[in-house]
């Protein structure tokens, strides 16, 4: 009888035993777990492998994480509506190419340059193989005018729909307690944070970092046009004048990039140094990222993405500053990207991206831009058996830069974090991404 009751007693002993095991062992693998996700400062090369472990929403296509969005008005809703059409002119052009790269064009309210950027994309060899994205910083009906008019490949209009000047009585646009200049929030009672320098938001300028933040997030991670697109994606800006040899040079170049230089995380189609058209011969360049026709793939993205904080909380309103002087250091050795020797994309832009609306010809000598294509400019002249040469010591931001400010409120900042989630069910990305 003994015997028979100390059975069900080793039965349970057992039992415990084998639970603790088993919670001792799967709180180990989360403590694991844990700590890779947040050791967010480890070095990772590029990789020329597509990451698609971080995978967006792609059973849900119209979903966003809304909670911490500002509350929307009709034509917020309306354009995020409309950001939901399929691409015009796929009767004209049905089938993309199986390795093409995506174009996205970002635009703000300067119709005159995007007139010439246009008419320059339209006798760009190998543009009807493609895609072209326009993403706007709101709505302005002459912008949306000049693209509607574009037959020359398939393209799709997208319209950030937080944009500051969406919002005419309330962020992200100015609302009337907003504090202005140098005020002090405690003694005019009234709502934001200063930058650094003791300056409060303009929601002019704010709306370029913003635009920027959320049109990467939207291209890679929203659309269902690109949320699995595999190759790479090139983006270019409204005053980005594009040579025609562009898109078949920046082939050659994306198939280059892995054998010729496998550290870099890009390919350009220009300098860093705007004024400059390169140093011409028969070599590549592997140097600094530039801010005029840059392309990267998913894998690079997702190292952006992770260090959401870093580009949210860096006090400055410019999207590039903020990348050169704080996120690309962040990765833990020198960001290159490898171009030709001759630009296939020339910066134009003689004024600031909230001015040049209207006819006047203001920011174009006399309404044109003189810009002589020559015939080297008409093919691709790129060759595979070229050497690279590396430029290590370029002039950028050192450590300790803290930015130009314009970027302190905090409640840009909590919108630009909102943003790296909205497409993303859950926070399966770095803890510095969030």
């Amino acid at each position: 009888m003994a015997a028979n009751c100390k059975k069900p007693q080793l039965r349970a002993a057992a039992s415990r035993r084998l639970l603790s095991i088993v919670s001792v062992t799967v709180l180990g693998v989360l403590l694991l777990i844990f700590l890779l996700r947040t050791n967010s400062d480890f070095v990772e090369p590029p990789s020329n492998k597509v990451d698609n472990t971080f995978n967006p929403i792609s059973d849900v296509p119209h979903f966003t994480a809304k909670s911490n969005l500002p509350k929307q008005n009709e034509l917020s809703i309306k354009l995020e509506e409309r950001n939901q059409l399929p691409p015009r002119n796929v009767d004209l052009f049905p089938n993309l190419a199986k390795d093409h790269i995506v174009i996205v064009l970002y635009v703000h309210n300067r119709p005159q340059y995007l007139k010439v950027v246009v008419e320059s994309l339209s006798s760009v060899v190998g543009i009807k193989e493609t895609l072209l994205i326009v993403s706007h910083d709101g709505y302005f009906e002459e912008m949306n005018k000049i693209v509607d008019g574009i037959k020359f490949c398939q393209v799709k209009q997208i319209y950030a729909p937080y944009s500051p000047h969406l919002f005419s009585d309330g962020f992200p646009g100015v609302s009337s307690n907003d504090c202005k200049d140098k005020d002090n929030a405690t003694e005019k009672h009234c709502t934001g944070t200063p930058d650094q320098y003791g300056n409060h938001r303009s929601s002019k300028i704010v709306s370029l970092k913003h635009h920027w933040w959320w049109m990467m997030n939207t291209v890679w991670d929203g659309l269902e046009e690109t949320r699995g697109h595999t190759g790479h994606i090139l983006f270019i800006e409204e005053d980005h004048f594009i040579l025609p040899n562009a898109y078949r040079n920046l082939q050659i170049l994306t198939e280059l990039k892995p054998k010729k230089c496998p550290d870099c995380y890009a390919a350009n189609l220009a300098p860093s140094d705007v004024n400059s058209r390169g140093e011409g011969g028969s070599i590549l360049i592997a140097e600094r990222m530039g801010n005029v026709g840059y392309t990267f793939n998913r894998t690079v993205w997702r190292k952006i993405h992770r260090k959401a904080r870093k580009f949210c909380f860096f006090d400055d309103y410019n999207w590039d500053i903020t990348m050169w002087a704080t996120v690309y250091p962040s990765f833990g050795a020198p960001v290159y990207t490898v171009r030709g020797p001759r630009t296939s994309a020339i910066h134009f832009g003689k004024c600031g991206l909230h001015q040049g609306q209207g006819d006047s010809g203001a920011c174009i000598d006399n309404g044109v831009v003189g810009i002589r294509v020559e015939d080297s400019d008409k093919v691709a002249n790129i060759k595979s058996e070229w050497n690279v040469r590396v430029f290590k010591h370029q002039q950028g931001y050192k450590a300790g830069f803290r930015g130009w400010g314009g970027w302190g409120d905090d409640r840009d900042r909590r919108l630009c974090l909102a943003f790296a989630r909205m497409y993303h069910l859950t926070n399966t990305a770095s803890s510095d991404a969030m």
